[in-house]
């Protein structure tokens, strides 16, 4: 019998580190006391049942949130060893770092697939149009979307199929070379092709990125997510390993949504 000891696999590093996170809209406190760790690389799903904060959370992770009129937050949010509430930081820089794909596909309806692509980086005023191609054709790959508009790319974005668009906009957060990549609900508006098409992309970016899915679907998180937090009127209940979360949970809350006794 060996007399070494079973080799316990090295924690993630963090990614997110969010601590007594509060935000909402006016008087409406819509996150109470959130604390969770997103572990770097791999995927992390937030589910639970509608209105209870999985959006609001997601768009406190790149300050989002803060750009409706009458939003609050407070608590802590690090990304690595960044503050992201912090006076110093620029959101639209912090953006870069944290790119977003949203619920509905939303290419910008005057640009061409090209222009759509790059369009972060114009923003950002970081485009440099000698690596231009370069850069787009790589995030096109990396959207699994090269193939199918190479021989187009001067066609307007919003020309393609619902699935297509998405993987577009995924490709366009992918040009600025984010660390992290948020996904609000992004099979939702999408038909059970286009959604396994997006659920094996997640697959293949997992190795690059971090990303953290929202989804109403219990099946995709299952199928999509290392990790899976689950939150319930505004209360992160549990947090563990997707299959942990999903096998045996360890709040009878969590139990009881994921059997369907609510939802």
């Amino acid at each position: 019998m060996s007399e070494n000891p079973a080799e316990v696999p090295a924690p993630l590093p963090v990614k997110f580190r969010v601590e007594n996170l509060r935000a909402g809209f006016g008087d409406n406190e819509v996150l109470h006391g959130i604390d969770m760790v997103v572990p770097d690389r791999g995927v992390t799903a937030i589910i639970g049942p509608s209105g209870c904060g999985k959006s609001t959370l997601i768009r406190c992770l790149n300050r989002m949130h803060e750009l409706v009129p009458s939003a609050f937050v407070s608590g802590s949010v690090h990304l690595e060893d960044t503050d992201i509430y912090a006076g110093a930081v620029d959101p639209v820089l912090l953006r870069r770092r944290v790119g977003m794909v949203f619920q509905k596909p939303n290419p910008f309806p005057s640009m061409s697939i090209r222009e759509n692509v790059l369009a972060g980086l114009k923003l950002t005023g970081s485009l440099d149009k000698s690596t231009a191609d370069e850069i787009m054709e790589r995030a096109l790959n990396h959207a699994a979307l090269w193939d199918e508009v190479k021989d187009r790319l001067d066609d307007r974005g919003t020309g393609l199929s619902g699935g297509q668009q998405q993987r577009l906009c995924i490709a366009r957060s992918l040009a600025v070379s984010p660390d992290v990549l948020l996904m609000d609900e992004p099979c939702s508006a999408l038909d059970p092709i286009a959604t396994a098409r997006i659920e094996d992309l997640i697959h293949q970016l997992k190795e690059h990125y971090t990303i953290v899915i929202v989804t109403h679907n219990m099946q995709q998180a299952a199928r999509a997510s290392d990790k899976t937090a689950f939150l319930l009127m505004g209360e992160l209940v549990e947090m563990t390993e997707t299959k942990t979360l999903f096998t045996s949970p360890s709040d009878r809350r969590t139990e009881d949504y994921i059997t369907g006794k609510f939802g």
